[in-house]
């Protein structure tokens, strides 16, 4: 079966489409994800460890 020129040529482009609506996908997905990861790590470091005042300039305040 022969296939006419241009419905192969719109075959191929709705092909090249997709996998490049995928690629973005993914990318912006790792994206996301390492975003998430450096905020979750950013809030951990900024929470009080223990019953130790924080070793901060503005940290006047004495361990409970």
């Amino acid at each position: 079966m022969l296939m006419h020129p241009d419905l192969m040529l719109n075959l191929v482009n709705d092909r090249h489409r997709e996998l490049v609506a995928e690629s973005d996908r993914r990318s912006v997905l790792t994206i996301a994800r390492a975003t998430r990861r450096a905020g979750r790590a950013r809030a951990a470091r900024s929470r009080a460890a223990g019953t130790l005042a924080p070793c901060e300039r503005s940290a006047a305040v004495p361990a409970r």
